[in-house]
């Protein structure tokens, strides 16, 4: 399900970059390192829009597999990323608890897995600074990332420039292993990799260079039921282009019989040449288990127009319970707060730990203040 990036001499080749970024790839990083770090998975979502089907497939449904395997897995609801664009404040304290919901309705459980909110650990935004003072803004602005949200505003805010930084930071903080990434999402770890090899050098061995555990089903590759040449989108304008978590059956039923097909009525799996009638197999496959081949065949007899009220039923029947259930979460603040202060305590004891070994190697030495929060949560460890 997963591939796992090995990193023996040259990364470069794995996507395909151009100008500055295209010699970051280049670099040699070497597999063997002086430390055995162990494995630690981290991810992060931004609390923006409601989580989508593609979103939930290509993303969350990996978590909790990975969760549900006994790995040692860290999720942060990654809000101080949200806002290196323009957010509602009410609107955006809404949606984190929002996610928050979503997320345990999919199955995240905060007993097996630590669930987090990233501005309440303020040693990211730390971390961030350390390792932006160990990279070039030529490097930074040749991003593909930066060049494609930047082309969508007027004046570019400088969080969105730096933005990647405070990425590798949320990595690193933990000394991930692996990262879970779609395939057309590699070049958004390469940065994490490059700072992790960058400040390793400089400053002796700390961090463990994170791979990429890549998502090669095509749950990640879900397209939009308005245009299925795009990926399906929590940033589109129209919402009938995705299928969203909190839909109504109706609404979800009145989606899918407007995707976008052709004029050929028979079901085949063609994504080249018939990318909207592929894409609703692929849902079906995907929500079902059976194969486009085995799908093909029972629609022998259907055509696209009666198979769309088929995939129809597959949708709403998995997505009703979880739309009940963030319904239920949703109401109930007080727990959802707790899980985030819980989660934060796990994270923050992990944190504090990489945050005083960087202070110190780079010559910042203790903090008075994380050392004391250090020794409070060695004390209550202890009275546990």
């Amino acid at each position: 399900m997963f591939r796992t990036l090995h990193y023996s001499n040259r990364i470069y080749g794995i996507c395909r970059i151009h100008g500055e970024y295209g010699k970051l790839l280049k670099q040699n990083y070497s597999s063997k390192q002086n430390i055995t770090y162990p494995e630690r998975i981290f991810s992060g979502i931004q609390p923006t829009g409601n989580m989508h089907l593609g979103n939930y497939l290509g993303a969350i449904q990996k978590w909790i597999e990975l969760q549900n395997s006994g790995k040692n897995v860290i999720w942060s609801i990654v809000d101080l990323h949200s806002i290196t664009l323009p957010q509602d404040s009410i609107e955006l304290r809404q949606n984190i608890l929002k996610m928050t919901a979503t997320l345990l309705a999919c199955g995240i459980d905060p007993e097996k897995s630590i669930l987090f909110q990233q501005s309440t650990v303020s040693m990211h935004a730390e971390l961030s600074w350390i390792l932006g003072c160990n990279t070039t803004m030529p490097r930074l602005g040749q991003l593909p990332q930066f060049k494609e949200k930047s082309e969508k505003v007027k004046e570019v805010p400088l969080g969105l420039y730096i933005y990647p930084v405070l990425q590798a930071a949320d990595i690193l903080l933990y000394k991930a292993t692996h990262v879970p990434v779609g395939q057309d999402q590699v070049q958004h770890l390469q940065l994490a990799q490059h700072l992790a090899h960058t400040f390793n050098r400089k400053f002796k061995e700390t961090f463990p260079i994170p791979r990429a555990l890549v998502n090669q089903d095509t749950s990640s590759r879900l397209k939009s039921l308005r245009d299925p040449t795009k990926k399906m989108s929590k940033s589109s304008n129209d919402p009938k282009s995705r299928l969203e978590l909190t839909d109504e059956p109706r609404v979800l039923l009145n989606k899918i019989k407007k995707a976008v097909t052709d004029f050929t009525s028979t079901v085949t799996f063609e994504p080249e040449t018939r990318p909207g009638v592929s894409n609703l197999i692929a849902i079906h496959s995907l929500l079902s288990g059976k194969s486009p081949e085995e799908i093909c065949k029972e629609a022998e007899n259907v055509d696209t127009g009666e198979y769309k009220f088929v995939v129809a039923d597959v949708v709403i029947e998995k997505l009703t319970p979880i739309r009940e259930r963030i319904n239920q979460l949703i109401k109930e603040p007080q727990y959802l707060e707790k899980v985030l202060s819980d989660g934060a305590e796990r994270a923050t004891s992990i944190a504090v730990n990489t945050w005083l070994e960087v202070r110190n190697k780079v010559g910042l030495g203790n903090n008075a203040l994380v050392t004391n929060m250090l020794e409070l949560q060695r004390a209550a460890s202890r009275r546990k």
